[in-house]
């Protein structure tokens, strides 16, 4: 990724503070959502990590949330893009998501996390009069 923030010699991870900036559009997790076959389906792409220790899923009311934590492998570094660290995301959930029913698939890097919605049911109101 190539970035519009000058790299400084003197102060190297101040740049990349700047580039994870909340009020940017960079995020260190970054999401798709979709409606899929009467699912709502939310893709996140989390590489190199493992998914029973370091991705964590859970709902707060109409909230998915995705905690994740990349830890940093020590060694010499003259260069590195990768974050390190503890990330979080939430999505909201669309209107009739069966949060008791919420499936998660990790495979090469990206997780898979599927929410039932239930079909929209209409009902007949029936209209009163006042005598």
């Amino acid at each position: 990724m190539t970035s519009l923030i000058p790299r400084s010699l003197v102060f190297p991870d101040f740049a990349r503070m700047l580039e994870a900036w909340p009020f940017t559009d960079h995020h260190p997790v970054r999401v798709e959502g979709y409606r899929d076959d009467g699912d709502y389906v939310l893709r996140a792409e989390l590489p190199g990590m493992d998914p029973e220790k370091d991705i964590h899923i859970s709902v707060r009311g109409n909230d998915l949330v995705i905690t994740a934590e990349r830890t940093l492998e020590q060694h010499d570094t003259d260069h590195t893009e990768f974050t390190y660290g503890k990330f979080a995301r939430t999505v909201r959930l669309p209107d009739g998501a069966r949060t008791d029913e919420v499936a998660a698939h990790y495979n090469a890097g990206i997780l898979e996390v599927k929410v039932p919605l239930r079909s929209p049911e209409g009902r007949e109101v029936a209209v009163t009069t006042t005598k």
